[in-house]
């Protein structure tokens, strides 16, 4: 299964899909997991206890009561310790055929990364909260805002997906960050309302980008770092991996819950038992192409 993927990753097949999990390949003080997230917003901000545990709720109590800015400068802080990109990121940077890499995270080493690459772009999830009627942002390597063109509707009447800027023509690789992250602008879907607001239109696919709804076609997924055990996660891979490829596969270490089982069978995804340590250094063991 690991030649598999790898002559896959050659073709330019391969989809990365990164989760918190990743940043448990190096040590790091940044949170890597949704626990280790809100135990830091709790942390800086009191929040009743049968919510403490709850990541979304948490946020959306600090949001409602503290002000947005008061939940913006807690993820701010939660995830401004400095950290080296992983091996794995270093590795997916390195690949000269990967037009796009999903990060589902709100850490900035894939940016980091990719700075040792040429011709790569960012879109980012945004939160309604801070850009009411935007659903991402698009930015240059260099962290460089460029304006989206605008929504428009489509034949039945209901809003499309926001066309990419002209200038994500000449990226090779698209960065997709679809609920925001640290760099470079401090975007952050994380309270209940961000994803209502999401999940609302997700299932018509207007929050995900229509060059990610392109490039997704005729290619597989590899989750790495994930668990889909809340129905959040499950719903974002399912919507962002739609009309894809039939074939996936998700490294998942242990025991896994009944939805996720179910959640593995409906997407024809191949779960990988095995630790994501072991896997990544037999995956990155594999030649690294030259980066484009």
């Amino acid at each position: 299964m690991l030649g598999e993927i790898s002559a896959a990753f050659e073709r330019g097949e391969v989809i990365p899909y990164l989760g918190p999990g990743v940043l448990k390949l190096t040590p790091s003080a940044l949170p890597d997991s949704p626990e280790a997230l809100v135990a830091h917003l709790t942390s800086a901000a009191t929040v009743p206890h049968k919510i403490r545990n709850n990541l979304t709720a948490a946020a959306q109590y600090i949001e409602n009561f503290k002000h947005r800015k008061t939940l913006v400068a807690a993820m701010n802080k939660a995830f401004a310790p400095s950290a080296e990109p992983t091996t794995l990121h270093d590795w997916l940077a390195g690949q000269a055929k990967l037009p796009l890499l999903v990060n589902v995270w709100y850490d900035d080493l894939p940016q980091k990364a990719f700075q040792k690459r040429k011709a790569w772009g960012l879109v980012q999830g945004v939160s309604q909260a801070e850009h009411f009627g935007e659903w991402v942002h698009w930015f240059n390597a260099d962290g460089q805002r460029i304006p989206g063109k605008p929504f428009e509707r489509d034949d039945s009447g209901a809003k499309a997906p926001a066309e990419a800027p002209d200038a994500t023509l000449g990226w090779s690789t698209l960065v997709y960050e679809p609920i925001g992250a640290l760099a470079p602008a401090s975007n952050f879907i994380i309270s209940d309302s961000d994803y209502v607001e999401v999940l609302t239109e997700i299932d018509i696919q207007t929050p995900i980008p229509d060059t990610v709804q392109t490039l997704r076609r005729g290619r597989s997924f590899l989750f790495l770092g994930c668990r889909f055990a809340t129905q959040i996660e499950r719903c974002y891979a399912r919507q962002i991996m739609k009309r894809s490829s039939e074939r996936h596969w998700a490294v998942v270490e242990g025991p896994t819950t009944k939805n996720e089982e179910k959640f593995f069978a409906e997407q024809n995804i191949t779960r990988i038992d095995a630790p994501l340590q072991d896997f990544v250094a037999e995956l990155t063991g594999a030649k690294v192409l030259e980066a484009v």
